[in-house]
């Protein structure tokens, strides 16, 4: 018991430190965000990225494995262990991402233009980024995290808000799923993949030319139909799309 109430916290902390996380990186250093916008990050409405949560406790659950097998004790363990944990991070990122690609027709985020990259799921550059927070969390936030559990596992306070965010997580994600099956019938009639992030901003976009109120956490809530918002999103994608080849054309001839 002491076990599933330590990985419920860690899966709390985890997946909000995560959404404050990916909120600053999707303003600042997304490609797919140009303009820096304030985007709602992640598949769920509410301030939480699940991807973290469970990735903080597998860094948890292999740190205290490598601690009772003494890999933390040797430079060589220690190197075994953050790689084991760059490796399952990559795959927990590549399972979302396959899930949510192949399952929903939806895809999350898009690593297409970067170097090695597999589906535009994963790729080396963001690996190497795993291995690092892997390699920080090993050496500086582990004993924190273990001392913080024993004052959580002593807080009848905190154990209510945790139950509260696992109750609004679950209604949360149920919606959520709800609404991807509509995205899914349009992309299965379209033959397209719809991706996430773009879609928020084309209707973040059409709010702003209407001058009608911008809705942060609500990304896809518009006095205007899901489903206009889709077709002119598909349009603007498929005129990029016409240009390209044109230009293309004109290169190739001259």
């Amino acid at each position: 018991m002491n076990l599933f109430l330590s990985l419920a916290y860690l899966f709390f902390i985890g997946s909000v430190l995560g959404w404050i996380l990916e909120l600053f990186f999707r303003k600042y250093f997304s490609g797919s965000n140009p303009e820096h916008k304030w985007i709602n990050p992640g598949f769920c409405t509410g301030p939480y990225v699940p991807l973290y949560g469970f990735g903080l406790c597998i860094l948890y659950l292999l740190v205290s494995l490598g601690e009772r097998v003494s890999l933390t004790g040797s430079t060589g363990g220690t190197a075994l262990l953050v790689l084991a944990m760059a490796a399952c991070m990559t795959g927990i990122e590549y399972i979302a991402g396959i899930m949510s690609l192949k399952v929903m027709r939806v895809r999350l985020w898009d690593y297409s233009k970067l170097w090695g990259n597999i589906n535009g799921l994963i790729c080396p550059l963001f690996s190497l980024i795993w291995a690092a927070m892997g390699a920080a969390y090993c050496f500086l936030v582990h004993s924190c995290v273990r001392h913080l559990l024993t004052w959580l596992e002593n807080s009848l306070a905190f154990s209510f808000v945790v139950g509260l965010f696992f109750c609004v997580f679950l209604v949360d994600a149920a919606c959520s799923i709800h609404f991807a099956t509509r995205l899914k019938h349009f992309a299965e009639e379209h033959g397209v993949i719809v991706k996430y992030e773009n879609l928020k901003l084309h209707i973040r976009a059409a709010q702003r030319a209407a001058a009608q109120k911008v809705h942060f956490f609500f990304a896809f809530h518009s006095e205007r139909p899901l489903a206009e918002h889709l077709l002119n999103a598909h349009e603007a994608v498929e005129m990029i799309r016409s240009k390209r080849r044109s230009a293309e054309e004109k290169r190739s001839r001259s």
